[in-house]
């Protein structure tokens, strides 16, 4: 946070285990470059910053039709693909945050992308805005590995109304919406913002003996789906992206 994880990540990570026991991805940043000429230097202080002599993923962040244009006209694609080919990353891919269609677009004009991040969970599976079901069909149909962000929709899918968490009785509600997202086709990673320890071990509980969920379970997510969105709440995952004053 504040522009130090990376910091962080050296002191506590990667200057106390050996490279090739972890696997870490880092994002180029709309907000960090303005220019062409400004990647490589913020790539370079990244990797000094975090310690490492590679990434395994590194990500176009956030790309969107607001966004997008700018890492084209400075070459960012074309710079990520140099670096792979020096062996400075591992994957290229994308983090998304937009509808169907322009995703759709980005990777038909660059199939090299290896992995895709896109906002995946029960709830926004037919959300107009989010489109979960709908990104996810366009990376299958690019047969691209899909990494899961926000599956418990910034902590929203926890804090469920009581009527709901009564159904939820063999699995956290972090759990069940956990693997609810791992069982679909193309899943290749579950990102899950985790708070304290005990949500760490509820996370790695849930995915040590990964069971996809079952037609009963399905059901009962359904009904857990309904009650909410009967809340009618504003459906916020706290990213802050859309202003930087957000309460």
């Amino acid at each position: 946070l504040n522009g130090k994880s990376e910091t962080a990540l050296k002191a506590c990570l990667t200057s106390r285990h050996p490279r090739e026991s972890y696997v870490l991805t880092n994002k180029l940043s709309g907000w960090n470059f303005e220019t062409e000429e400004e990647i490589l230097p913020l790539f370079y202080s990244q990797l000094e910053a975090c310690g490492v002599e590679y990434f395994d993923f590194y990500l176009m962040h956030a790309q969107s039709r607001n966004k997008y244009e700018k890492y084209k006209a400075c070459h960012a694609y074309e710079i990520a693909q140099r670096l792979k080919a020096e062996g400075k990353v591992r994957h290229v891919g994308i983090s998304f945050h937009d509808t169907a269609d322009y995703l759709d677009m980005i990777l038909t004009e660059h199939p090299e992308i290896e992995v895709v991040q896109i906002q995946f969970n029960y709830a926004d599976m037919e959300n107009p805005n989010v489109q979960s079901r709908a990104c996810w069909e366009v990376c299958r149909k690019h047969n691209k590995p899909i990494i899961v962000m926000e599956p418990v929709k910034g902590g929203s899918l926890v804090n469920l109304p009581a009527n709901a968490l009564d159904m939820m009785t063999d699995y956290s509600p972090a759990g069940y919406a956990i693997r609810y997202c791992a069982g679909f086709d193309g899943i290749f990673m579950v990102l899950s913002g985790m708070s304290d320890m005990a949500q760490m071990a509820d996370n790695i509980a849930t995915m040590k003996d990964f069971s996809p969920l079952t037609e009963a379970e399905h059901a009962m997510i359904g009904k857990v789906r309904t009650i909410y969105q009967g809340q009618h709440q504003i459906p916020c995952t706290a990213c802050r992206y859309c202003t930087d004053g957000c309460p």
